[in-house]
């Protein structure tokens, strides 16, 4: 619509090797992602080739340890190579976020032996993660999961309903949280459970407003033998295991929730300085330029916000108040920019020609995924004032 080029983020990259990265994530975005993200998500396709050359690229394991095939990038640098697959398209941000989750039990809890078996090929081998904590009737309240894991000699016999499960039915592998003791968060462990054990089954994809290319699965476990030799960490552990990994993986979400706003900024601000109305662009008038340019600044906060928690978790530092902050803040922040962004674009915006109503429908869900936003406050909450009185 207009004749301006495209602004790129200015990104301040700690290294030349992070900026020749980011570079290269630009550059597959573009080729492999935006020219069929529209038609592919309208199509509900899971783009598993994309996965494999990010893979192959050594961008699916970014943060992790390059002993194990990781990238050995420190998370201010991985979150913004993600922001950057999100704005291009989420199915594949959010899907690379999902993933470097379940790569985090086996990386940071699993024994030297696990890491040496498993890592390489979750890391740059080509495979697929999924994770596995929330079921039908627990979700915000996980502790109360109730999927089972029995010993039995050297193996676990898992049974239970997983739910919402991101690459559900398509995962290689699945890190998976079940009940093997007491109740409550302490009786929870966690376990590495390849994608095709006999007696895991995928049912059909849930039917989503938004992210139709990312499978959204419920999994059922029918007695599934795993190994003990697949078992992470200790018994019992399983849930502070989950917890670490949720604080990593709310920073992903905040990440992939300012790549989806950037997009629709981009989008706005391109179709108001193209349109013309009463002679001149649109972008003239004041009430658009100030929608405009609070599209901006909410960016902008979103992503000092995250990458504050990001440099915080990088010097080995508490973040988890700093990640609820960062996840609450950047995912409200891309509902209310996609909203205006349709607003902008006006009757366009809500038509399929143009992108910014599927990324509005694809905000919604940002707010929801990996603890909603409410969650999210009483996490921030109890940082401040303790825990709630009971």
């Amino acid at each position: 619509m207009s004749d301006r080029a495209p602004q790129l983020v200015e990104r301040r990259l700690p290294t030349e090797e992070s900026r020749q990265l980011i570079a290269l994530v630009r550059d597959i975005a573009q080729r492999e992602i935006v020219p069929r993200a529209a038609e592919e998500e309208d199509a509900g396709r899971f783009p598993r080739e994309v996965f494999t050359l990010l893979s192959e690229s050594g961008l699916l394991g970014l943060p992790y340890d390059s002993a194990h095939g990781g990238g050995d990038q420190p998370y201010e640098v991985y979150l913004q190579a993600l922001e950057e697959l999100a704005a291009a398209r989420l199915t594949v941000g959010l899907g690379v976020s999902v993933h470097s989750l379940a790569c985090h039990a086996v990386a940071g809890y699993g024994t030297k032996e696990q890491q040496a078996e498993h890592l390489p090929e979750m890391l740059g081998g080509g495979l697929l993660g999924a994770y596995c904590l929330s079921e039908p009737a627990s979700g915000s309240d996980a502790a109360s999961l109730r999927t089972k894991a029995v010993r039995d000699g050297e193996d676990w016999v898992i049974t239970g309903t997983k739910a919402w499960i991101t690459h559900g039915g398509v995962a290689d592998f699945y890190t998976v949280l079940a009940r093997t003791g007491v109740e409550g968060p302490r009786g929870i462990t966690a376990f590495l459970v390849p994608g095709d054990a006999a007696g895991l089954s995928a049912a059909a994809p849930e039917k989503k407003m938004g992210m139709k290319g990312s499978p959204t699965a419920q999994l059922h476990f029918d007695g599934v033998r795993v190994p003990d030799a697949r078992r992470i960490g200790d018994e019992g552990q399983g849930f502070a295991i989950a917890l670490s990994a949720l604080d990593s993986g709310r920073l992903g979400i905040a990440a992939c929730a300012v790549g989806v706003a950037q997009a629709a900024m981009n989008e706005a601000v391109d179709y108001a300085t193209g349109r013309k109305q009463f002679g001149r662009p649109i972008a003239d008038f004041q009430g658009l330029r100030f929608m405009l340019a609070d599209m901006a600044t909410q960016i902008e906060a979103g992503r000092a916000l995250y990458l504050e928690a990001a440099r915080l978790r990088d010097a080995g530092s508490p973040f988890s108040r700093q990640a609820a902050m960062a996840k609450l803040f950047c995912t409200d922040a891309a509902m209310r920019v996609t909203i205006d962004a349709v607003q902008v674009l006006g009757g366009y915006g809500y038509t399929l020609d143009f992108p910014v109503e599927r990324l509005m429908r694809e905000a919604k869900v940002l707010q929801i995924v990996e603890g909603t936003n409410q969650i999210q406050r009483m996490v921030i909450a109890r940082h401040l004032a303790g825990p709630e009185t009971r």
